[in-house]
């Protein structure tokens, strides 16, 4: 009998994650495209690195204050209409940037970064709570790594398609400045692609509005109108706090490693800059597959978390102080295969994604770990943990721009490290501020 009713919950649960797996690899698409993005529009708009930075920033700060209104407005229509108007708002997003190519201000590029980064952070805080929901609590972690592969499998996929429909055979020197002509044709090559996005995502929007995804209903018999309350429970509990530091902290260093490897590619003069991102992608994804054979048989949750940290600092310390002369990672590793050659120093960043992919899996159960009816406000807070990819970034921008370029600037990673391997080690433990 029991072993029936197993089997029965596991159909039950095939379909809502066959759908959040479709959800996850979108907000990938959407996500990483800011990798070849960045590179793109420094070179078409002539842009500093600081300036490259708010790209990313204007994405990512969407997160600060759409997080809570989004949980808000989850418990108003559920969470699969919740779902569809992310991906609505993303649609909405996509048509922006052909009005931003149009007219080639940079501002306008900014407003859609900023709607596009509040459409997915209503569908991130929509569709986490099910993947960590939709089975035992201690095995989350490998189903979370299993949509983070799609996730960052995605990744992998949108600068290659960036580079195929946007750069194509376009040939735009590296370092020097460009012809109106040159700036104009790069702008005009981006309009079909996005309407394209636009196009997919309204689909997409309507497919999930009508698609048989339940509700979780206990989420709906516990919610209450009671804000406040509600938050002040949860920021009385340590270990949600500190995994929404540990989630902000990841995602700058996840974003500076996955977005900005482009922009310091295109500065070594490397012409294949655009699909940088896709090298980070692949070691992410190796990383995800390898947490789904290793937790929880061989490491816990918190031990790989540990593991991610101390692997961040010294492949950063390998970053900032390597050689970008020296190509034998590349002469090993991609050459033979029939790869390009790239610096060291580029292959150590995208080896971060490596350090990095554990990370958001092992963190989310550990920090809503016993929360019940508090779940979806403490998920709205790790959402808001992505706001990290703002000022990451924006940090690394700042410092590029000063005597230590865009390869010492790299070092605003190592205390972001330092914190996620505290909360490995302690801060998932706390159980109280006293």
């Amino acid at each position: 009998m029991e072993a029936a009713v197993r089997q029965a919950n596991r159909r039950t649960q095939v379909m809502p994650m066959v759908i959040v797996a479709i959800l996850f690899f979108v907000l990938g698409f959407a996500t990483w495209l800011n990798g070849s993005l960045m590179p793109y529009l420094t070179q078409m708009l002539q842009l500093t690195p600081l300036q490259a930075s708010l790209i990313l920033f204007s994405f990512y700060i969407a997160v600060t204050f759409t997080a809570i209104p989004s949980a808000w407005l989850i418990r108003k229509v559920g969470y699969k209409n919740g779902m569809a108007l992310g991906i609505g708002v993303m649609m909405l997003a996509g048509l922006l940037y052909i009005p931003a190519a149009k007219t080639q201000i940079f501002a306008v590029f900014l407003f859609a970064q900023l709607v596009i980064g509040a459409g997915q952070t209503l569908l991130q805080t929509a569709v986490n709570p099910y993947v960590v929901r939709l089975g035992p609590e201690e095995t989350a972690a490998v189903r979370v790594s299993i949509m983070g592969i799609l996730n960052k499998g995605a990744g992998v996929v949108a600068p290659l398609v960036f580079t195929a429909l946007v750069i194509g055979s376009l040939s735009a020197p590296t370092g020097t400045e460009l012809t109106q002509t040159q700036i104009d044709t790069m702008a005009d090559r981006m309009v079909l692609p996005y309407l394209g996005l636009a196009v997919f995502l309204g689909l997409l929007a309507l497919a999930v509005r009508f698609s048989p995804l339940p509700e979780l209903e206990e989420e709906q018999a516990d919610a209450t109108s009671a804000d406040q309350s509600q938050l002040k429970a949860v920021l009385a509990k340590p270990a949600l706090v500190l995994g929404v530091v540990a989630l902000f902290v990841y995602v700058a260093v996840e974003v500076i490693a996955g977005d900005t490897i482009g922009m310091y590619a295109l500065s070594l003069g490397v012409e294949r800059y655009s699909v940088m991102t896709s090298y980070t992608m692949v070691c992410m994804v190796v990383g995800y597959c390898l947490g789904i054979a290793l937790i929880p048989r061989v490491l816990s949750q918190q031990n790989a978390l540990a593991i991610s940290a101390v692997l961040g600092v010294v492949l950063t310390l390998a970053v900032v102080f390597g050689n970008n002369e020296s190509y034998a990672i590349a002469n090993a590793v991609l050459v033979p295969f029939g790869g390009v050659a790239l610096p060291d120093t580029l292959m150590f960043i995208a080896l971060l994604g490596l350090a990095n992919a554990i990370v958001w899996p092992a963190v989310w159960p550990l920090a809503l770990s016993g929360l019940g009816h508090l779940t979806s406000i403490g998920s709205a807070l790790l959402i808001m943990g992505i706001a990290g990819g703002a000022f990451g970034p924006l940090f690394w921008g700042l410092f590029s721009g000063t005597g230590l370029g865009q390869q010492g600037a790299y070092f605003v990673m190592l205390p972001c490290y330092a914190f996620i391997l505290f909360y490995a080690v302690k801060g998932h433990k706390m159980k109280s501020w006293k």
